[in-house]
């Protein structure tokens, strides 16, 4: 635990890490106020495109958490940059929503339906058959398929609902193109969290509650690894993958407790 507490920065999940549903996790708001506290850098790393940091920052202050919209780094802020990095000034037909749009233009990436460079797919509940045959049209001309994370479900508060790698999955059927994929457990997300606290990966430790997405993104990062077992993961779950965390812990609140 020593190891733990001395790291100079932390990136954390969110869903099953930080909150569930609408609540906030046990020990949580004594984890953030130690990190604050003893000035440690940190951000919260989510797959979910639908929001923009100061929309997340406003929802945990809903839930009673106060975290500056600065501290938040999404699929659609990586999606956007990875973008950017590739073809400086590219355009993009994008099924998504208002956030990833946003993202995208803060990086001088515009809309385009006639000709664009990308096809970039996002989970969004307007997508509809001619979003779909527009984008599998747009493939077939050239333009590149990209996903903004590759999860193929996700939670709400109905139940389960289809995430981003469900919506692609038509697009790759029909054009025989693979997406490219730039959410965990793509380690491109998680190198850009990095960049973002300004630590080296020695320095830093990333908590999540997923062994597919948030362990193995770590481990490929080179970035020490805590599992929570607040989210989806149980202890007896760790041993069905070929890959082990480097830290085990019922929550957060057990590293200041």
């Amino acid at each position: 635990m020593q190891r733990i507490l001395e790291k100079k920065g932390f990136i954390c999940d969110m869903d099953g890490v930080i909150y569930h549903g609408e609540r906030i996790l046990d020990g949580v708001q004594e984890f953030v106020s130690w990190m604050q506290e003893n000035d440690k850098k940190f951000v919260f790393l989510t797959n979910s495109p639908e929001r923009t940091p100061q929309e997340l920052s406003m929802r945990l202050e809903r839930m009673g958490l106060s975290v500056s919209a600065d501290h938040f780094y999404t699929s659609a802020m990586a999606t956007a940059s990875f973008l950017s990095s590739q073809k400086p000034g590219c355009t993009a037909y994008v099924i998504g929503d208002a956030a990833l749009t946003k993202a995208l233009y803060d990086h001088d990436i515009y809309m385009n339906d006639v000709n664009p460079d990308y096809v970039v797919v996002a989970e969004t509940r307007t997508y509809n058959y001619e979003k779909l045959e527009k984008a599998i049209s747009l493939v077939l001309k050239g333009a590149k398929l990209i996903g903004t994370n590759p999860d193929i479900t996700g939670p709400s508060t109905h139940g389960i609902i289809p995430s981003t790698g469900s919506l692609v999955a038509p697009i790759e059927i029909s054009t025989g193109r693979k997406a490219y994929f730039v959410g965990k457990p793509n380690p491109v997300m998680l190198r850009h969290g990095i960049m973002k606290l300004g630590c080296r990966s020695s320095e830093i430790a990333f908590i999540g509650d997923r062994m597919d997405t948030d362990i193995i993104a770590g481990i490929e990062s080179n970035v020490d690894t805590i599992l929570v077992l607040s989210g989806v993961t149980a202890k007896e779950d760790i041993e069905k993958f070929p890959y082990c965390p480097k830290y085990v812990l019922s929550g957060v609140g057990d590293i200041v407790r």
